[in-house]
């Protein structure tokens, strides 16, 4: 019974504190707690006292039944220009702020990173909590020097890959574009092959969603053999790496117009993946699992629906570690029905993405075409249901 009502406390001062557009440090100072215990607050792990949950409903400015209530909060509205705004302030002209630990610093971005790949609600959990992120970042690359600046540029290019698929995901591919430049510099930096082979592979995502897929290909097996060259074969990091490396550049040569080079490029992933199992390098969630939803995803960009289709039907998505490709995974199954014209089915993945991930639905573009195509093409019953799930993501029908 606690575990529950720690997990719905949790929920609601995340939801009103995100609302208000509020980060865990200002929110914690006010509250009279620390930062931490805020953290252990909203991830369900701690049931505040009275007390505390007293003082947390007057910060917040709601009612501490407010806080208690198992009824669904009311949805928050939308936060991708907010977002991005502030992430490109933060870029631009950080904050003054203090330096902290390396140490602590890496602990933050794996935690920001965790919860983007793990929870349903990630843009909203992330919203308040980058911008600081970024300025300490800054702050602690300028305050450190000697063998300490390498460690803090490792985990300058993790937060900097983190900013790029989020700003991605909000729609801002010029910001996306400038983020992965970073992990890029801050990899080189860090003097770390790994990294930089992931920084590589986030930028040549950017370059898929500008458009530019066979710059993005031949960046792909570029950053391939130099990561082969300078850790050879048996790097096991560096084996996901390259797996990670060769489906991208699989997705890329499809959309080039080379299906069968594409289908190649997941072949050579495939032994790769055997051998490492799933392996989160760079958060990249490359492994067996990761490879059978890229064939999914190379069929259906193929346009061959039911190929994919049965590719589809014998993955359990659910042992994917990344939220974002299991969800990628459920649309690219809805993509698939819509070009059978199988609306039903279309509008029921989009439900099950919308259940694993709500906001997902709401930020993806991917996501509104399919509901716009079910809309237009789907028949009287179909439609009407599309429109009902449109109106209720706050999607303009």
């Amino acid at each position: 019974m606690n575990d529950h009502l720690a997990r719905v406390v949790g929920d609601r001062v995340r939801f009103y504190r995100t609302a208000a557009h509020q980060t865990k440090t200002v929110v914690a100072g006010l509250t009279g707690i620390t930062p931490d215990y805020l953290y252990q607050i909203e991830r369900g792990q701690k049931l505040p006292t009275i007390l505390v949950l007293a003082q947390l409903a007057e910060v917040l400015r709601v009612e501490p039944g407010d806080l208690l209530s198992n009824r669904p909060a009311p949805k928050a509205r939308r936060t991708s220009s907010v977002t991005a705004d502030a992430i490109y302030r933060a870029m631009t002209a950080p904050a003054a702020v203090r330096p902290s630990p390396v140490r602590e610093l890496g602990r933050r971005v794996c935690e920001a990173w965790s919860a983007w790949q793990t929870s349903g609600h990630r843009y909203s959990e992330l919203t308040t909590d980058l911008p600081e992120l970024i300025a300490a970042t800054e702050a602690t690359i300028r305050d450190t020097s000697g063998k300490h600046q390498r460690q803090t540029q490792a985990v300058a290019a993790d937060l900097y890959g983190l900013l790029r698929t989020v700003t991605k995901r909000v729609g801002r591919v010029d910001l996306s574009l400038l983020a992965a430049d970073r992990a890029q510099r801050a990899a080189e930096q860090a003097d770390d092959p790994v990294r930089l082979a992931g920084a590589r592979w986030n930028l040549i995502q950017v370059m898929l969603a500008d458009g530019h897929a066979e710059a993005a290909e031949d960046e792909a097996m570029k950053a391939l053999a130099d990561l082969q060259a300078a850790l050879g074969i048996d790097h096991l990091d560096g084996a996901a790496l390259s797996g990670a490396l060769l489906l991208i550049a699989a997705v890329a040569a499809v959309r080039a117009g080379n299906t069968w080079t594409g289908r190649d490029r997941l072949r050579q992933a495939a032994p790769l993946a055997e051998r490492v199992g799933d392996r989160n390098v760079c958060w990249t969630a490359f492994g067996p699992t990761n490879v059978a939803m890229y064939a999914v995803s190379i069929e259906v960009e193929s346009g061959e629906a039911v190929e994919g289709l049965r590719l589809a039907a014998k993955i359990d998505h659910e042992q994917s570690p990344s939220i974002e490709r299991r969800v990628a995974f459920l649309l690219d199954q809805a993509k698939g029905y819509a070009q059978r014209r199988e609306f039903a089915q279309t509008l029921a993945l989009l439900t099950a993405a919308e259940t694993d991930a709500p906001e997902d639905v709401l930020f993806r573009p991917a996501a509104h075409t399919l509901i716009r195509t079910v809309m237009e093409r789907g028949r009287r019953t179909d439609s009407a249901a599309a429109a009902q799930f449109a109106n209720r993501i706050g999607l303009p029908v």
